[in-house]
C-alpha cells in the first residue's frame, strides 16, 4: 500500500502584488514615479503604464507603502540580500579534546598543541575528562587537569565555562582571545 504525502499547498508569497493588494489607498514610491498617496486603482494604472508591478512593501504603514518595480527582479534582489546576510554571519566551530583522569604529560602536551592550533584558527575548544568505570572517584584529578589545561592556554584563550561535572564527563569551554 502506498503512503500519501500530506498536501504541501502553495508557498504563500511574502508580498502582495497588483490585484492582491487590499488597501483602498496606498503611498506609491519608485523610480520615475511621483511619490504620493493614490487610490489603489490609480496606483495600479501608474504601474501598468510603465509595464511594471505594484508591490506592497510595508503593509503595516498608514497608508501601506507600495513600490512600482518588476516583481521578479525584486524577489531576486531579496534572495540575494538574504544570502549575503547568511554569508556574513560567522559560524562557530567547536573542537573537542578528550582526556582521561590519568593523562600523562606527553599526551597532555600533544593535546595542548592541537588546542593552540584550533584556537589560532578561531575555533572554540571544548576540553573534557571522561571518567570510565571507577575512575569517577578521581574527580579532583580531572578538575586539576582541566585547570592546568586552561592555565597553559591563558595567552591564546579565555575560559567561557569553568570545569563542570555532567554525568561521566567534566567539561571546560575555551574561546579564542580577540586578535590584537
Amino acid at each position: 500500500m502506498r503512503r500519501r504525502r500530506p498536501y504541501q499547498g502553495r508557498v504563500e508569497e511574502p508580498y502582495k502584488v497588483n490585484e492582491k493588494i487590499t488597501a483602498r489607498e496606498v503611498r506609491v514610491v519608485g523610480e520615475n514615479v511621483q511619490v504620493g498617496v493614490y487610490s489603489i486603482s490609480q496606483a495600479l494604472d501608474i504601474a501598468r503604464e510603465q509595464g511594471l508591478d505594484l508591490v506592497e512593501i510595508s503593509p503595516k504603514a498608514d497608508p501601506p507603502v507600495c513600490k512600482v518595480i518588476d516583481y521578479s527582479k525584486f524577489k531576486y534582489d531579496q534572495k540575494k540580500k538574504q544570502k549575503e546576510i547568511k554569508a556574513k554571519a560567522s559560524k562557530t566551530v567547536i573542537k573537542e579534546i578528550r582526556f582521561g583522569p590519568n593523562t600523562d604529560d606527553h599526551d597532555f602536551n600533544f593535546k595542548l598543541k592541537h588546542a593552540i592550533n584550533f584556537l589560532q584558527d578561531g575555533a572554540k575548544v571544548k576540553a573534557y575528562v571522561h571518567f570510565r568505570g571507577r575512575t569517577i572517584v578521581y574527580k579532583e584529578r580531572g578538575e586539576i587537569l582541566l585547570l592546568k589545561f586552561a592555565q597553559a592556554l591563558e595567552e591564546y584563550a579565555k575560559v567561557e565555562q569553568l570545569p563542570k561535572l555532567e554525568g561521566k564527563r567534566m567539561f571546560l569551554f575555551l574561546a579564542p582571545k580577540a586578535k590584537k
